[in-house]
């Protein structure tokens, strides 16, 4: 695949980042290095990856609070310095909205979460539900099969509990029921059988497949398009898949709410 100019400009940014996770990285700094004028930087960057140069920022933090709770002994304060918090309390408060569990539970179970479910303002949307969205995961041939995870997210990073979600065995058919109203977009990474124990975004990237279809918007007496969804490997412009896996050593399907 050719890389275009911007691209280009947001890989060195993002290298940048990865390079300085424990360290203050302004916007005129990235827009510096990306040789653009801040605002037009700051566009460009949301074009490309799908979300703020702020925010990849914090999703590549904790990406790396995710491979140091698994990898390492240091201590969950050394690893909120580590990855550039001032603060344990904000830290381990960021780490459980995005990833889903906190900080020590998710080096207690491995990288897993034992239940997936709708997120905590999903109740409040309830009584504002209108169908179901169909769709299909297709993978391409030279991609390994594995267990794909479809979460139904407010924005096109993967982090947080999803509003509604599946787990499929493998690539196929999908339905996610009772869709609230307004706008959404499916997410969907998929990591090979027998590599369930490798959390995405915590190493071993090129083996994780993802795609993504939207946004989409909901709203009443309106019926969804079936949504197409062909898998791609995930590389360096994807925001990083913040979200801890659900536990598939067991029986961990029938824990799964959406």
């Amino acid at each position: 695949m050719t890389t275009t100019a911007s691209e280009a400009a947001v890989l060195r940014v993002i290298d940048e980042m990865h390079a300085n996770l424990g360290q203050d990285l302004t916007i005129d700094d990235m827009a510096r290095t990306a040789m653009f004028s801040k605002f037009h930087f700051t566009r460009v960057f949301r074009d490309v990856t799908g979300t703020s140069p702020g925010r990849f920022l914090s999703a590549l933090r904790l990406q790396e609070a995710k491979r140091l709770l698994l990898d390492t002994d240091f201590s969950v304060a050394d690893i909120s310095s580590q990855v550039g918090y001032s603060s344990v309390g904000t830290f381990s408060s960021r780490f459980k909205s995005c990833v889903g569990v906190s900080p020590s539970m998710f080096r207690e179970l491995d990288g897993f979460t034992p239940h997936i479910g709708p997120g905590e303002n999903a109740n409040a949307l309830d009584q504002e539900i209108h169908g179901s969205l169909r769709g299909r995961v297709h993978l391409p041939e030279d991609r390994a099969h594995g267990h794909c995870f479809v979460g139904l997210f407010p924005t096109p990073v993967p982090q947080g509990q999803p509003v509604r979600c599946a787990v499929l065995n493998g690539p196929g058919s999908f339905e996610l029921r009772d869709v609230p109203a307004g706008t959404w977009y499916v997410l969907v990474h998929s990591v090979p059988y027998g590599y369930e124990h490798l959390p995405s975004g915590t190493g071993e990237e090129d083996i994780v497949s993802v795609g993504t279809y939207g946004p989409v918007t909901a709203h009443q007496d309106t019926l969804l398009m079936p949504a197409e969804i062909t898998l791609r490997p995930l590389d360096a412009l994807d925001p990083p898949i913040l979200m801890a896996l659900l536990d598939l050593r067991t029986d961990a399907l029938d824990r799964i709410a959406g």
